[in-house]
């Protein structure tokens, strides 16, 4: 698959953009300032919350930085689970509520503004997104910080690619200890230029299903790049996503012939041990299978300088370029791969929201 056959596509041009956006945001974003500001906040809990992929993100981030040892416990909250159960959630706690919304109007971002002005209207409010003229950009209280990334990053595809890994390196920038944050945007960047001609002498033919597999950030990395290629592919690829000591405990069983297989491998010890075991097992049992592993010194060599949690926008890579080259093959309208069948939508929206009460 060359460029010229995807180039037609807004997703290829804003999963190729990656690496300009994040390198020009390393320049521009202020992240000693948006850190004095949290540090200013009063809260007890940090909770990332969005929906779908923007959910991903506070998983990656909280995985990758299960190490830290702070002042505040991380969580992931999808606000799909924050809106239907906001009491159980809210009551009897003030967190800093970290949300991420690419249009920043989807139901659920809507909906948790809702319940945090009901529950906890004292809760101080981050909220990142990729649109300017958001909900989440405009509604705002005494408590919220609003960062608006770069305009590139409001993918107009149906695929979030750059708003997902440049919300993703923001947030991390702003709750990794230590470190020059800007510079690590950048050696992302560099990364990027490393591997995807890599990546792209990987990708062959359709699977007939695939599987993404990781261990701590990388799990959740797997995650989204299964979402990834069952999106672009409206659903004719089935992916599934574990860990690699997980996937024996019977989502294995999802392995057929024609199955692609990824690995995202880490340097974490004794995590790289159990990854290399489940590899070797892979090839055994499954010879028909494509096996490929992601990571350092891998078959797509992916180093960890600042450590997996800022690689995992370049593990994610490689489903978004795979999913692209596969749908186009397919036949599907790539930047909307549901045209037609009203199923999908690129924002989610119609979702009745219920109040609650204090």
């Amino acid at each position: 698959m060359t460029l010229k056959d995807t180039s037609e596509w807004a997703t290829w041009s804003e999963i190729l953009s990656q690496p300009e956006t994040w390198r020009s945001w390393a320049k521009d974003f202020d992240v000693e300032s948006h850190r004095q500001w949290i540090a200013s906040q009063d809260f007890d809990e940090v909770w990332f919350c969005g929906a779908g992929t923007s959910a991903f993100i506070g998983e990656i981030i909280v995985a990758g930085l299960e190490e830290q040892r702070g002042q505040h416990h991380l969580r992931a909250v999808a606000t799909t689970d924050l809106v239907a159960r906001a009491p159980a959630y809210l009551t009897g706690r003030k967190p800093l509520v970290v949300s991420f919304g690419r249009s920043g109007n989807s139901s659920e971002s809507v909906g948790t503004l809702d319940v945090l002005d009901a529950l906890a209207p004292d809760a101080p409010r981050l909220n990142i997104t990729c649109n300017a003229d958001s909900t989440l950009a405009s509604r705002v209280t005494d408590a919220t910080k609003v960062i608006v990334l770069p305009s590139q990053t409001h993918d107009t595809g149906f695929a979030m690619t750059n708003s997902f890994s440049t919300m993703l390196m923001t947030a991390l920038a702003l709750f990794s200890d230590g470190g020059d944050q800007n510079a690590r945007l950048t050696r992302a960047a560099e990364g990027f230029d490393h591997v995807y001609a890599l990546m792209m002498g990987y990708i062959g033919a359709a699977p007939d299903r695939a599987v993404f597999l990781g261990t701590g950030a990388m799990c959740y990395a797997a995650r989204e790049a299964a979402l990834k290629v069952m999106e672009l592919s409206a659903g004719s690829i089935p992916c599934l996503w574990d860990t690699p000591l997980g996937f024996r405990h019977g989502p294995k069983s999802f392995v057929k012939d024609g199955t692609e297989i990824v690995v995202f491998t880490s340097l974490d010890h004794p995590s790289q041990l159990y990854e290399a075991d489940l590899i070797a097992e892979l090839k055994e049992q499954f010879p028909s299978c494509k096996v490929i592993t992601i990571g350092p010194d891998a078959d797509i060599d992916l180093p960890h300088p600042d450590g997996a949690v800022w690689a995992a926008p370049n593990a994610v890579l490689y489903a978004q370029l795979a999913g692209v080259t596969w749908a186009e093959k397919m036949g599907y309208n790539v930047d909307n791969p549901f045209e037609g069948q009203g199923t999908l939508t690129r924002v989610v929206s119609g979702v009745k929201l219920y109040s609650v009460t204090p």
